[in-house]
């Protein structure tokens, strides 16, 4: 937990200063519990550990720090299902909570989604890897930082 003024308790230090030092095009994965973080992490993400928190309560604390991509189609993208799971009419409702998240934060893009081990290399070549508790099938998606308009950066004391 972090005691600061304006910075939501449930970002941990960790996920804060990997926040902070990306930059413009730089992406973070929020990882369901599925997700095989540890080992995707071997090839050069940093791990950053958020068990218990769901992605959609996480994803809204960091959009309330992280600016996304305005300058891409979508900042934002999911795992694709796989060919037996759309056969048998698998369904995502957390997507559909990721996108009204996402619009309440200014975002009007829809969400990108990816084959799944395209997903997977993607992944590998993000800034970190946010190991989460969520439990929705499908739940993993990655995040594009963007800029911070001119101005954006106040100076109060």
């Amino acid at each position: 937990m972090v005691a600061l003024k304006g910075i939501p308790a449930l970002l941990s230090p960790e996920l804060l200063y990997a926040l902070a030092r990306m930059g413009h095009g730089d992406e973070i994965v929020l990882a369901d519990v599925n997700f095989p973080t540890s080992s995707v992490c071997k090839c050069g993400p940093e791990e950053i550990r958020a068990d218990g928190l769901g992605i959609p309560q996480l994803l809204e604390a960091v959009l309330t720090l992280l600016p996304l991509d305005t300058y891409v189609e979508s900042p934002a993208a999911v795992m694709e299902l796989v060919p037996s799971d759309r056969e048998r009419g698998l369904q995502t409702p957390v997507w559909t909570s990721y996108q009204s998240i996402l619009l309440q934060a200014g975002c009007t893009s829809s969400l990108t989604a990816i084959e799944r081990f395209e997903f997977y290399e993607r992944a590998k070549k993000a800034f970190a890897v946010v190991a989460t508790g969520e439990t929705a099938l499908y739940g993993n998606l990655i995040l594009k930082k963007g800029v911070l308009a001119p101005g954006a950066l106040s100076q109060a004391c």
